[in-house]
């Protein structure tokens, strides 16, 4: 029973209300489950920080945590009616996306992961992103301490998008909350989000 409990909590769906609380699944998760709520959002789920606080010396999956990673993966697959379906493994640190920091590229996000070993293996790397000097180093140019660097994992269906786009509510160039800026190009949105590219931009009024 209580292994059985360990994979629950180790494991949070998008759809789950559980997933709203930022301290279990990090702050880009917890939006989209909060969003998933009210809108149709591909499926996915979360593995949480406390897995993350599980983790062994090297920063790597214990075995329980495998176990609890794959049985996510393969009801994902099921959910998905694919054996094994493409998966995008994205960083959701509970302090990002915040009043104080954003840590937008910062953390590592992985696209086109197919099968439970890339999964695992994608997932340490997330993990390790969050030691990296550049973080590092962007945590303390915030204040921010150690203390909320734990890290979820969100492992979502990957959407093969020929275009993406980034929406921000406020322009974030001018501080103006009566502006929309859209920035998009071809390919998948986080070669926006990486700054990889340079994106082609639109600012909207919002009346």
């Amino acid at each position: 029973m209580q292994a059985a409990h360990r994979q629950l909590t180790d494991i949070i769906w998008l759809d789950d209300a559980t997933g709203h609380d930022v301290l279990l699944t990090g702050a880009k998760a917890t939006y989209l489950s909060r969003l998933s709520s009210i809108h149709r959002i591909p499926s996915g789920f979360s593995l949480t920080a406390a897995a993350f606080r599980r983790a062994d010396d090297r920063g790597c999956l214990t075995p329980s945590l495998r176990e609890s990673l794959a049985s996510g993966y393969l009801e994902l697959a099921n959910r998905l009616g694919v054996s094994e379906p493409s998966v995008a493994v994205r960083s959701s640190a509970i302090d990002e996306d915040g009043p104080l920091a954003s840590f937008a590229g910062q953390h590592d996000t992985y696209l086109n992961i197919v099968g439970v070993e890339a999964v695992v293996s994608a997932v340490e790397r997330c993990w390790a992103s969050s030691r990296t000097e550049q973080v590092l180093a962007y945590r303390r140019q915030h204040g921010l301490s150690h203390d909320g660097d734990c890290v979820s994992v969100l492992v979502q269906q990957l959407v093969p998008a020929d275009v993406s786009a980034v929406m921000f509510s406020a322009n974030p160039v001018t501080g103006s909350t009566a502006e929309i800026l859209v920035t998009a190009s071809w390919g998948l949105g986080e070669s926006i989000v990486g700054g990889t590219v340079t994106p082609d931009s639109w600012t909207v009024q919002k009346n």
